[in-house]
Parts: structure tokens; sequence; C-alpha cells
């Protein structure tokens, strides 16, 4: 048997040590040590619609379909961050227009939130990813309260989600936008909000925690969802192709910077208007594709995913969305025989 010297019978030792410490670690943080602990499966589980996960899909925003085109940085993004997607030029995007549900095949008229997935790729290999939603709060305030909610949501009692609004008022925000707000007949008629809270950091190395917004060129136009519905199940997907076909469809991003005791932490808390508002650039969707062949099919729109002169603040919702994420991609992946060849929905 080959002997090792003593010092390199330490070495082991202390790696060993370190990865047995790692590995504690992950496992409180996964929750594998607390059952009580929210942890990524139990989250993505309580996704799951009655009749089960339409597999092959995301375990969220199930239904979607892909885009490609550009970002035109205008420069002005490098006031707050040194990320190279800001210096003034065009950058390739691969993004995902979808809708706020688990059912793959869900008629467009009965859902809710929409929303739009990007990736920002930089010439250096470096990505943006962004996921963002219509509604300008969430509707929760942890992804513990997150939880609650879909298992509410689930729940066969009545009075389950009265319950659960009667213990978080903050969702009350939420429920009026969801009842009062205009239906739009596109999707390149909203406007997208990324509702947590990032840091951009500067050349000199200072800090801005910021939000971000798209800001629809196409003027908006208020359908009912009565009016809605009449248009077909998958619509959405049908006029975003069309529209793109005949011309490429914008929208304005626009980077707002928290002033000093602005809620960071908390996506249901809205900051006033009078903060600081920085155009930094244009998205242009250019092509769109079915999502059963797309470029966006296997992109997870991590929020995490950040270039150099981005991190994540401490609202506590992009790590724990990240780490859904990665446990809905582990389970579509395995589940690619069931995936649907047809033209609509999709993951």
């Amino acid at each position: 048997m080959l002997e090792l010297p003593r010092g390199a019978l330490w070495s082991l030792a202390l790696i060993a040590i370190v990865i047995g410490i790692a590995s504690v670690g992950f496992a409180y943080t996964a929750g594998w040590l607390s059952p009580d602990r929210l942890t990524p499966g139990k989250l993505v589980a309580a996704l799951a619609p009655p009749g089960g996960p339409s597999l092959g899909h995301r375990r969220n925003h199930a239904k979607g379909i892909c885009f490609t085109g550009i970002f035109e940085a205008k420069g002005a993004g490098s006031e707050l961050s040194v990320a190279p997607v800001f210096v003034r030029g065009q950058y390739p995007v691969i993004g995902r227009f979808n809708l706020g549900t688990a059912e793959a095949n869900a008629p467009d008229a009965t859902v809710r939130v929409r929303g739009l997935g990007i990736s920002i790729s930089a010439p250096d290999g470096q990505e943006w990813r962004s996921a963002m939603i219509d509604p300008p709060m969430f509707p929760v305030a942890t992804p513990q309260d997150f939880y609650e909610l879909l298992r509410a949501s689930g729940s066969k009692d009545p009075n389950a989600i009265k319950t659960f609004a009667g213990d978080h008022p903050e969702f009350a925000a939420f429920g009026d936008w969801a009842k009062t707000a205009p239906w739009h007949r596109s999707y390149a008629e909203e406007q997208f909000n990324s509702l947590n809270s990032f840091v951009f950091i500067d050349k000199a190395g200072t800090d801005h925690v910021v939000r971000w917004s798209l800001l629809p060129a196409a003027q908006p136009v208020d359908i009912s969802p009565d009016e809605l519905a009449k248009l077909g199940a998958d619509f959405l997907e049908q006029k975003i192709a069309q529209r793109v076909a005949n011309a490429p469809q914008r929208w304005t991003m626009v980077v707002t910077v928290a002033d000093p005791g602005d809620p960071t932490a908390d996506p249901t808390k809205r900051w006033p208007d009078d903060r600081r508002k920085l155009e930094v650039g244009t998205l242009t969707a250019e092509r769109v594709e079915a999502e059963r062949d797309g470029p966006c099919r296997d992109i997870n729109f991590d929020p995490t995913v950040l270039p150099s002169g981005m991190r994540t603040s401490d609202d506590p919702f992009p790590a724990a969305r990240s780490a859904a994420y990665a446990k809905s991609y582990d389970l579509r992946t395995a589940e690619g025989p069931d995936y649907p060849r047809t033209a609509t929905g999709g993951k």
C-alpha cells in the first residue's frame, strides 16, 4: 500500500473537514436536517395543479413562447453599474413570453399574471438573466408566505384564501390589482417589472439598490376578460408571433434607484414614484419561435445569474427562485419524453 507523508495526510484530513462542514451547511439550507423548513422540493411540489404537474414543462409559468432579439444599451446604465451589458452597444437576447400558471394548456384569458424572461449576453460570455411579471407588486413578502399561499390556493377548504388574506394583510394590494387592473390583448402591450431588489455597483465601488421595468412601445389597449376569451385559448402566442413578424416589438428598460430607507427585502412594497429613474436601453424582440424547438426551452431564467457589477440584495426571493428553478429544470428534463410536440404550451 502506498504510504502518504504526514503532511499529505493532514492536507487530506483538512479537505475532508471542509467538505464535511460544507455538506452539513448545504443540508441545513436545503432543509434536509429540519423537516419543517421550506425546501425547493416542497415549493415546487406546491405549485402542482389538482391534476398533477404538466410533465416536461416548467413547474410554474408553464405556458410560453420563445423569442430572440437584442438589447441596445444607451450607456446611461454605466452610471450605476460596471456591468458590460450597460456599455453602449447591442447585445443578443434570448427571451420567453409566458403566463403565470402551472397548467401548460391553460386558456390565456384565465391567467391573470403575464411574464417575460430574458437572457442578455455580453461579448465576454457574462450573462444577465431576469424574470419579470406584469403586476407592480408581488402578492407576498417572503418565500415561506408564497408557499403558504400556494397551499391555500390548492386547499379544498373554501375559506382557505380568505383566511390566508386575513393573516397576510399585505396580500390586499395584489388582490386589488388582480381585480381592477386592465387586461391587454398582447404581450407587446405589457409593462414587465422585476419587483425584486438588486444591487448595482459603479466604477467607484458604490452600491445602488435598484429595481427595473420594461415599458412597452406599443400602445396598450384595454379589453375585458370575456372579449379575450373569444380570441381563443392561445391568442397571446399567436398575436405576439404575428406582431413580431410584421415589425420588431420594443420595450424601454427603466432602472429605478432606491432612496435610503426604502424597503428592499419586501417585493410587496412599492417605492415612491419620485425615485430616480434612468432609461438604460431598449429591448427588441425580432423573432418568435415555438418553445418546443426554440432557444429558450432549456434556459432557466434564474435571477441570480448576474454579470460583474450586479449582485443580489437582502431580498430573499432571488435565491429561493434560483433553487426552485433548478429543481423544476431537473424534473422537466427527466420528463423529456412526456413533452408534447405541439405548437402551443411548452416548457
